[in-house]
């Protein structure tokens, strides 16, 4: 199990009512609303963080010359460009 701490938490009124009738409604206690609603908070926070970093390290030049060359398979079913059914796109997105 993991290790709780108590955390004296202040609201605005307005919005604890909106979690109390949040968390009647879900059919769980105010408690275990607050500590999701914190860790999806942080989880975007975090999954952000972690696309920032992707993009900075991207290599895009390699990235083109990939996307440029021969041959492959077209793309599956529901996988094409919009537009473009059935045929295989030449460019996947514009440069930044």
């Amino acid at each position: 199990m993991t290790e709780t701490m108590t955390y004296p938490l202040r609201l605005p009124r307005s919005l604890k009512r909106a979690v109390e009738r949040q968390s009647k409604e879900d059919g769980t206690s105010i408690n275990q609303f607050v500590a999701t609603a914190v860790a999806e908070k942080l989880s975007a926070l975090q999954t952000a963080e972690f696309f920032a970093d992707r993009k900075a390290r991207a290599d895009f030049k390699a990235f083109d010359k990939l996307m440029k060359r021969r041959g492959g398979k077209p793309p599956r079913a529901g996988d094409e460009m919009p537009g473009r059914k059935g045929k295989a796109s030449s460019r996947v997105r514009d440069n930044p």
